[in-house]
């Protein structure tokens, strides 16, 4: 053999590396061993008797600096193994295998060199076993289509070797860097993760996997949604893959920016259970440490930030209990190995470069084969650089390749190996493995509870948005409904009680009709309650929907529909106490029934335009999100569902227009008429305030349930609060006084303390409740009623009569007379002229004061004060003989002016009307002093 261009440095210094060398055909300069000559020491079997010449190209050298040398030296003791078990099979009888070793250097150019050498000076080589570094690895593969060279590598994984147009008579038993894409692919499929990232190294080998891998994932259902790319600082890009919110990131990069890129990603906090690293996984043992002092970081923040990673490499042995071709266990043989190399230097290839002896030995075999059975004559021996056909033979037989190794099924598929991956995982500052994909069968194992996620669950591929509907709870809708049946069955007993009683007089001055518009408007608004509480959670979206027209259109008719009777008879209060004129003015139900009507009619046409040109639809409000209550990794976007159409605030400015015109108008009705007490009216008090509660609920309603409408609980809560508390109060107001009187006085509907009017059931029907008629009507039994009142009264009259006559005759034309007069007599002496003023306005007046005047001639008024003169000019109203003559006046007055407006007294009337005890001065009433009051 002709000597090799270079013998590794110091190698004659090691006596084990030398011999070993020696034995695998590597000679030193200046030595040779003559072609064909037979090596005893090397224990060749007698009848194996032909090299077959083999080119070895690896770094060789012994520099500790040299990771590439390492791993040449680190398979010499597994492709010696390999071969003294090919040589003891007598696989390849009668030849045997003769492998030169020529150290490449791991330079492109001496590795050139080296390869040229060995063509010109060295025997012919049937194959090339070797190529450890990418660059000249890639340079020799380029050229052996030239030569009929077939290359077989252990240690070459640089993706760019894959491409069969550029290298077509390159093959490796060792699985490229590309080979853990499909790997990884089954990986994401088995988590589920659909949305990846990428940060890559700005390196050719990298990047070259990255590109892959973008193809691989191309169509399966997984989406790149950011891919970054650094040089040197890889914290910009890190921050951006936190920006897009990605979850699962796929590195490409070495142990010196693996560890920049985990001080990153402490500082970005892009690590824990919401965050997955998968990286590289052919770093070496403890690579961390080596670096950690190049970092900024804290050597326990690096560690808490590499936690949990998951590193991808290929399997440098296979961990299947099944015997190999060579007739061991991938662990007999990991054994062997280690005996062989003793203390020597280990790699992570010895179990590929031992395979890819066995490799060139079947190849061999089945190109031996198909000579003997095609050509006889010719042998594999007669191989030279430019026969083609037998390169050829060899290329096909490599292809063919198919037996179970140390490192797994040995298969190529277009020169690439198609072999077992390994999944590790950081934990507790060492790498545990995890599972591994079989490219063959295409199947990944997870190790069973091996696996550890810093979850309780694997992270998810990104922020999971759960929207949540913002329901209304269903206790406070149980309770409120609650309420809201108890308001309705309050209402139906009102109802029952206002239809079972319409005929008693009591419940008929008070419109029974409009009551139970009042009752009706209660209930729908009651109604509304429940249609208000029922949302998404309860029923579909398409049934909201409806809910969304119905619900408006309930609410609106019954306020209408209770309001507006309300309203109604408020106004007929106001336009009958507000009768300057005092004519006589009757206000039948039919027209308040007629207003009541009208109000409706402008609703029902707003709501039939709103429904018809843009009707409600239902709306989704999303809002921040919030994070889970629960811990979970995932982010709660709340929302929430509401009625809304394209111009809902035109809309509700029409009906919010309307509705409040009504009611700051019937607010001022009430006010016009908080003082009127009119007992043929009997609830006009009570309807008034009625008004007022309705007015400021609703407007408080309105403004909170607008402020509110994020908070569907409040909403809910403060709309239905107003509504049964407007609705029971109305209700309440209404009604409840008559349940009282009608209970503890029926008589008491006749009783005033101040007026009383009656009402003439002669002329009006059942359907009129509360038509004031004249007094002249009156039935009798009404008058028996009125007899005692207009005792007690007169009576008061004579006593007032009997104290300032006593107190005149007492008190002398003095200053203390006044003053005692104005303090003790004030307030009878206002309701006097109070009955007077009434009294005034009537059309008998003229006439009661013509009658009193001809029984007290105005010569006797002043008989208390004989020097009082009419020629007086000034005269002090104040004075006692001026009361005195008022009172003389006002008096009689007085008594037949009050009488017929508690009773109804009339001319044809005069002796019943008068109670027997009465004195004789008031016993008989003219016909002239008749007086009616028609006005109220």
């Amino acid at each position: 053999m002709h000597p090799s261009p270079r013998r590794p440095a110091a190698a004659t210094s090691n006596p084990a590396m030398l011999l070993l060398l020696l034995c695998l055909g590597w000679a030193p300069p200046g030595w040779g061993w003559p072609r064909g000559s037979s090596r005893g020491a090397a224990g060749l079997p007698p009848n194996a008797t032909t090299p077959i010449s083999i080119m070895g190209l690896m770094p060789l050298s012994q520099s500790e600096e040299d990771q590439k040398s390492k791993i040449g030296r680190g398979v010499l003791p597994a492709v010696q193994l390999a071969m003294d078990q090919i040589r003891n099979e007598s696989l390849l009888n009668p030849y045997f295998l003769d492998l030169r070793l020529y150290d490449t250097e791991c330079d492109n150019a001496k590795g050139l060199k080296a390869f040229y050498d060995a063509i010109k000076y060295g025997p012919n080589h049937l194959m090339v076993f070797g190529g450890v570094c990418a660059t000249v690895t890639s340079i020799i593969a380029e050229s052996l289509k030239g030569w009929n060279l077939v290359q077989l590598s252990f240690a070459a994984t640089t993706p760019e070797l894959a491409d069969k147009k550029k290298y077509p008579y390159f093959f490796r038993t060792v699985p490229s860097d590309n080979a853990v894409n499909p790997a990884i692919l089954k990986l994401l499929k088995y988590y589920q993760w659909k949305r990846v990232g990428t940060l890559t190294q700005d390196v050719q080998r990298f990047s070259e996997v990255r590109n892959d891998l973008t193809g691989v994932l191309y169509g399966e259902d997984i989406e790149i949604s950011d891919t970054e790319s650094f040089s040197n600082d890889p914290c910009t890009s890190v921050k951006k893959l936190k920006g897009n919110d990605v979850r699962i990131i796929l590195g490409q990069f070495d142990e010196e920016m693996a560890v920049k890129v985990f001080c990153c990603a402490y500082d970005e906090e892009m690590y824990g259970s919401k965050y997955q690293w998968i990286i590289p996984g052919w770093y070496e043992n403890l690579w961390w440490e080596s670096w950690i002092n190049s970092s900024q970081c804290l050597s326990k923040n690096l560690l808490a930030a590499m936690e949990g990673y998951i590193g991808v490499d290929f399997e440098p042995l296979s961990s299947k209990m099944i015997k190999t071709i060579s007739g061991r266990t991938p662990q007999q043989y990991e054994r062997e190995y280690n005996a062989k190399r003793g203390d020597g230097q280990s790699s992570k290839f010895h179990g590929y470069a031992y395979d890819g002896i066995w490799v060139i030995a079947k190849t061999l075999q089945r190109a031996m084969k198909y000579l003997n059975t095609t050509n006889k004559h010719q042998k594999i021996e007669d191989f030279n650089y430019t026969n083609h056909k037998l390169g050829k033979i060899f290329l096909d037989a490599m292809n063919e390749t198919n037996f179970f190794g140390v490192t797994g099924q040995v298969v190529f598929r277009n020169g690439e190996r198609m072999g077992t991956i390994k999944f590790t995982q950081f934990q507790e500052r060492k790498e545990v493995k995890v599972g591994e994909y079989n490219a063959v069968a295409d199947t990944l194992e997870i190790i069973n509870n091996s696996i550890r996620f810093q979850g309780l669950e694997p992270p998810k591929d990104k922020t999971i948005i759960q929207e949540e509907l913002r329901k209304i709870s269903l206790p406070l809708y149980s309770i409120l409904s609650a309420l809201t049946i108890l308001g309705m069955i309050m209402a139906s007993a009102f109802l029952f009680f206002n239809i079972k009683n319409r005929n008693q007089k009591l419940i008929k001055m008070s419109s029974p009709y409009m009551n139970n518009l009042i009752i009706l408007g209660g209930m729908l608004s009651y109604a509304s309650i429940f249609l208000f509480g029922l949302d998404g959670s309860f029923v579909s979206e398409k049934t909201f929907e409806t809910l969304c027209t119905v619900r408006t259109w309930i609410l609106t008719v019954g306020y209408t529909t209770a309001f507006g009777a309300m309203f109604a008879k408020t106004w007929r209060v106001h336009a009958i106490f507000k009768n300057v004129k005092m004519k006589k003015k009757i206000i039948k139900d039919q027209k308040l029934l007629v207003i009541v009507g009208g109000m409706l009619l402008i609703d029902l046409c707003i709501l039939i335009c709103w429904q018809v040109v843009d009707p409600l639809r239902r709306t989704v409000e999303k809002y921040n999100m919030e994070p889970d209550p629960a811990g979970r990794d995932i982010s709660i976007r709340p929302i929430l569902e509401h009625c809304e159409n394209t111009h809902m605030t035109i809309w509700l400015g029409i009906v919010y227009a309307y509705k409040g015109l009504l009611m700051l108008f019937g607010c001022f009705l009430a006010w016009e008429t908080r003082n009127v007490s009119i007992p043929a009216l009997n609830d006009s008090k009570y309807i008034g305030m009625s008004v007022y509660n309705v007015g400021i609920m609703c407007i408080i309603g309105a403004a909170v349930s607008f402020l509110t409408r994020d908070q569907p609980n409040v909403q809910f809560c403060i709309v239905a609060l107003v509504i049964i508390f407007c609705s029971t109060i109305t209700l309440c107001l209404v009604f409840v006084p008559k349940l009282i009187t009608l209970r503890t006085n029926p008589d008491a509907a006749t009783q005033n303390r101040r007026f009383q009017f009656t009402q003439n059931q002669k002329k009006e029907d059942s359907k009129t409740s509360t038509s004031v008629t004249s007094v002249n009507q009156a039935s009798t039994s009404r008058l028996e009623g009125l007899q005692s009142e207009n005792h007690r009264l007169r009576m008061k009259i004579t006593e007032l009569d009997k104290d300032l006559e006593e107190v005149t005759m007492q008190l002398q034309d003095t200053p203390e007379k006044t003053t005692y007069i104005k303090q003790n007599h004030y307030q009878d002496l206002n309701d006097i002229l109070s009955i007077r003023n009434f009294t005034d306005s009537k059309d008998g007046e003229k006439a009661i004061l013509k009658n009193h005047l001809d029984q007290n001639p105005p010569a006797q008024w002043g008989t208390s004060d004989p020097s009082r003169t009419s020629k007086d000019p000034i005269e002090d109203i104040n004075s006692p003989e001026h009361i005195q003559r008022r009172l003389s006046l006002q008096l009689p007055i007085l008594h037949h002016a009050y009488l017929p407006s508690i009773g109804g007294v009339d001319a044809s009337c005069a002796s019943p009307c008068v109670s027997p005890s009465a004195s004789p001065r008031h016993r008989h009433v003219p016909p002239s002093f008749r007086v009616m009051v028609s006005g109220l």
